[in-house]
């Protein structure tokens, strides 16, 4: 038996994320860049969490969690995982992989947390971001490799994104010499969202290792069991 740590890193990764976003929409990180070279000047029209549609890909723990300090806030939280299941009160609607393409025009965030499996590497290509809603923002704090990199690159640079923050790369890391550094509305962090950065998370995993050892001993079923056919 094999279990995982599903649970520990919710609102370590979603803070993350959800800082990330902010920071997007306040252009937050313009202005850090103007702070380096001594700018004192504007950096145009912002964006509102309030009434904007965020659309989460994997409804997880971590989404969910995401899910909820943006619906706090007045956003319109649309979800989407693999298969149909009952909407949790901090979304306004659950939708599945299927209705992907559908819902992206709308949405004026897309943020994934999606794992890395076959169906999901190098989903998001030109194509598909370009199905998204000009002046969106795209979020991912999952795995790299949802993303053709070098397609991002072009649609941030086209102006269609107004910008892209990534927790995640691929490749990772990421090349000293990728163009991706240098794109101004691209905002990276280095895989640093989930770890032990926040203290609470390492206590998570000991409490849910503890739990776990607990119901072995005791013949109970365990929480978090990995199922074979994810090896």
């Amino acid at each position: 038996m094999l279990t995982n740590s599903s649970g520990a890193y919710d609102k370590a990764v979603s803070e993350h994320m959800f800082a990330m976003l902010l920071s997007l929409q306040k252009k937050l990180h313009l202005y850090r860049d103007d702070q380096k070279q001594h700018i004192w000047g504007e950096e145009g029209y912002v964006a509102s969490i309030t009434d904007a549609t965020i659309l989460i890909l994997g409804a997880g723990n971590i989404g969910k969690h995401f899910a909820g300090l943006a619906h706090t806030l007045g956003a319109h939280v649309i979800g989407i995982k693999r298969t149909p299941g009952n909407c949790p009160p901090c979304m306004n609607e659950l939708h599945t992989m299927e209705e992907l393409r559908e819902l992206l025009p709308i949405a004026d965030a897309v943020v994934s947390f999606l794992p890395s499996t076959p169906e999901i590497r190098g989903l998001f290509n030109r194509e598909l971001f370009m199905t998204m809603k000009r002046g969106s923002f795209f979020l991912n704090g999952g795995r790299g490799d949802l993303v053709c990199t070098e397609d991002l690159c072009d649609v941030l640079e086209s102006g269609h994104l107004a910008g892209a923050a990534l927790d995640v790369t691929e490749p990772e890391p990421l090349p000293k010499e990728h163009r991706l550094w240098e794109i101004p509305n691209a905002f990276i962090t280095p895989h640093v969202s989930g770890g032990y950065h926040l203290p609470e998370t390492l206590h998570n995993i000991v409490n849910i290792c503890l739990e776990n050892m607990r119901r072995y001993v005791n013949g109970e079923t365990l929480h978090n069991l990995v199922k074979e056919r994810a090896f």
